[in-house]
Formats: structure tokens, sequence, C-alpha cells
């Protein structure tokens, strides 16, 4: 076999290596399904992926002559710019990974880690100021107590489209909330009301401890998060909960 084709083909294996091991990490443990498809970062993440991987492999294909002085230098260079564009591609993904899954009045929101407001992290208890290098994590809100701060709430979401599900230092447990969760849960025949009725059943045979569910407002598509009769959650699933 022609050293230009080994080259090649160790460069086109080793890429498509290091890609599984990227999609392993990105779909199973930064967006677990269907959390994906909920921030809409699916095709975007595996199109950046298909380019990086073929691209490199390819121009070290057509850079390759055997006896050229500069080759050694040349496929360097290739697999550098390659191995920055798959870091940078990463580090992009993983800034806008879902960090919380905030339960917030009588729904959940999914927060990415870029959407978090910091500015008063301190004031959040210590297991809130920094989100879990994994899977994200389930919390809930305190309202506050005092009026004014609950006016100063409700103009930052309205004006500023911040809301309190993306400040740490309003985080409490989520069994803190199961009360409200099971106050505010709805139920599960609802769902045929926005989804195919085939795909609820679908989806429902598989977790028969689920009695009732909430909304998750996310970035791309909102999703469905059931609960069993406790508020514990059983599942995010891909239903709509609402038109």
């Amino acid at each position: 076999m022609p050293k230009r084709l080994k080259f090649f083909l160790s460069h086109l294996s080793l890429s498509l290596l290091i890609a599984l091991l990227v999609i392993g990490l990105v779909f199973f443990v930064w967006y677990p399904s269907p959390l994906a498809s909920a921030v809409g970062v699916i095709h975007i993440f595996l199109m950046m992926l298909a380019i990086d991987v073929m691209v490199g492999p390819v121009l070290g294909l057509l850079v390759y002559k055997e006896g050229k002085k500069s080759l050694k230098f040349d496929l360097t260079v290739i697999i550098l710019l390659q191995l920055s564009a798959l870091f940078y591609g990463v580090y992009s993904i993983e800034q806008g990974r879902p960090a919380w899954l905030v339960y917030n009045v009588d729904r959940f929101e999914l927060v990415r880690k870029n959407e978090i407001v910091d500015q008063n992290i301190n004031q959040a208890k210590l297991q809130f100021q920094q989100p879990s290098w994994l899977k994200p994590q389930f919390v809930a809100t305190e309202f506050a107590k005092d009026a004014h701060q609950r006016s100063d709430d409700m103009f930052a979401e309205v004006l500023g489209g911040i809301s309190i599900a993306q400040r740490p230092e309003r985080y409490i447990e989520l069994t803190k909330a199961k009360k409200q969760m099971q106050q505010r849960a709805q139920k599960l025949e609802l769902l045929q009301q926005y989804n195919n009725k085939t795909d609820v059943a679908k989806i429902l045979a598989q977790y028969p401890q689920a009695t009732a569910f909430l909304p998750m407002k996310a970035s791309a598509v909102d999703m469905t998060v059931l609960i069993d009769q406790n508020a514990n959650v059983v599942k995010i699933v891909d239903l709509r909960p609402w038109h």
C-alpha cells in the first residue's frame, strides 16, 4: 500500500475514533436524551464534527508527497489546525450545554451554562455555585420574600428576558418544591391534545410509574417532565406540553 494512502487511512481512522469519543461525551453526558433536541444542537454539532473529521485527512492526502522537504511541517500544521477546530467546537458545545433543570412556579426551565447569571454567585449555596461537569442537575427556585425584590424580578424577566431560573443564588433543592409540584402538576391525558395520541401512548407505556407531568421550557423545543405520585422526576420525554 502506498505510504500516501496508508497515512490517509490512519489519519481518517484516528479522526473517527476521536469523533466517536466526543459524540459519547456530548450525547450521553452533557446532552442526555432528549436534551440535545431540546436545545437544537444535534445537526450543528454533527455537521461540525463531520467537517472536522473529513477535512484533516483529505488535506493530508492532498499535500502528502514522498521526499517532499516540508512534508512533516505541512502535516503537522494540518493536524494542529484540525485539533484546534475540534477543541473550539467542543468548547462551544460545552459552554452551551444544559447545566440546570430548574423548577420555577409551574414549569421546569432548561438553563444552559452560558445563560447562567453569575453576578451574585457568592450568595448562592455552595452546591449551586458551580454546575456539574457531567449531566445537568435538577433544582428549584425560591421566591423572594421582599416585595421590592419580587418587583425587580418581574421587570428583569419582562424587560431583560432574565428569569430567576438563571440565578443560582435563588436555587433550592428540588425536594423542597415537591408540594408545589404536586399542586401544579397536570394530568397525563392533556398530552394527547398537543401530541399524536399513538406517540403519547407509546412513550407513557415505558414509564408506568408516571402519574402526571410538568412542562419544560427550552431554547429550541419545549418538552415534558413526567413525575410520579410523590413528585419525583421520572423522565424528560420528547412530547409537547402545550401548543
